[in-house]
């Protein structure tokens, strides 16, 4: 099919202006309802949008135009298929094993590069401490004080203890890590509202003290020990962390609007639903890892053996990476073939 786009886009444009009113009208207001006539006019103005985004999807040149196109349809179809009548109540399981891993694939690619960053964060903290072992000092914040020191020493003390240092002290010792954590990551969402800078420096700095205690430990010969420590409750903090960074470039990249025609409202009004799930996601995620470090990770051997800790935490990672991958799938599937 020929198309002369200008002249087409002229003519059609104040009905895609139009639907996209009405859109904001609908979306900014729940309660606000259309009338029979506004009601006819929007489904015509839906129709007719659709079957321009049909004309033009052989049309390479204007890909910008398409993915506008698209965007229209997509909220007009949902508005369209939507009950106004009540609301849905919210059911948690359906939350979790659905909407939750649904939304973590849809932004994946923000997710990949919140993991790059912290990749070259934790080579660069193994790196000071391989040319420079004096940077541990000026690196580690004060938080890690008890790494500062020689990790074999460090191994050796917690192996020696006789009784249970944490007697007493699990509760609050777990509320203050989840505190911690929930506060680095919630920080990690709003700084993408520094155009995603703020959001890339934690994460690199995160990264660099991962990197930097995980080299410490591996070049004093305490693989073992860094493993049954970390991972029963690091294979859930760290991937919750990169959640976080996830949305805080998800919100920068909304902010900046590349290959968006849609206003900035706009985008944050279609993100924000997004947004919530993920971080209320890694709020769970971070109590979970509160309570494994504060009832497992702080117990050695031969309390607990290193082999039974590094088995626990690789199978709550392979947990993960099928809940995050794989859940939610079936039922996404079911509505994709049930749309026009």
């Amino acid at each position: 099919m020929i198309i002369d786009l200008p002249k087409f886009t002229a003519l059609e444009r104040p009905a895609w202006q139009e639907l996209e009113r009405l859109l904001e009208r609908l979306e900014a207001d729940p309660a606000f309802r259309l009338k029979l006539d506004q009601a006819k006019r929007f489904h015509y103005l839906y129709e007719r949008t659709s079957a321009d985004l049909a004309k033009l999807v052989t049309f390479s040149a204007e890909p910008e135009l398409r993915r506008y196109l698209e965007s229209l349809v997509a909220r007009a179809y949902s508005e369209i298929h939507e009950t106004r009548g009540g609301r849905k109540r919210f059911a948690p399981l359906a939350w979790f094993m659905q909407t939750l891993p649904q939304t973590f694939r849809r932004h994946v690619q923000a997710f990949h590069l919140s993991l790059a960053i912290t990749l070259v964060g934790c080579m660069f903290g193994a790196a000071a401490l391989t040319f420079d072992p004096e940077s541990k000092a000026v690196i580690m914040p004060e938080m890690f004080a008890s790494h500062l020191g020689d990790p074999a020493e460090r191994v050796r003390r917690e192996e020696a203890a006789t009784r249970d240092h944490m007697a007493g002290g699990k509760a609050s010792f777990s509320a203050s890590l989840m505190r911690n954590n929930i506060s680095v990551s919630i920080k990690a969402l709003a700084l993408g509202f520094t155009y995603g800078l703020g959001t890339i420096i934690l994460l690199f700095y995160n990264g660099i003290i991962l990197g930097l205690i995980s080299a410490d430990y591996v070049a004093a010969g305490q693989t073992k020990f860094l493993l049954g420590w970390l991972l029963p409750h690091g294979v859930i903090e760290i991937p919750a962390i990169l959640i976080a960074g996830q949305a805080g470039l998800m919100l920068a990249h909304a902010l900046i609007g590349w290959g968006s025609r849609e206003r900035l409202a706009s985008r944050f009004r279609t993100l924000a639903p997004d947004l919530v799930t993920l971080i209320f996601g890694v709020a769970l995620m971070l109590v979970w890892a509160g309570f494994i470090e504060s009832f497992l990770s702080q117990y050695h051997e031969p309390v607990i053996p290193y082999s039974a800790k590094i088995a626990f935490g690789v199978i709550e990672l392979v947990m993960l990476i099928l809940f995050l991958s794989r859940c939610g799938r079936k039922s996404a599937a079911t509505a994709h073939r049930s749309a026009p």
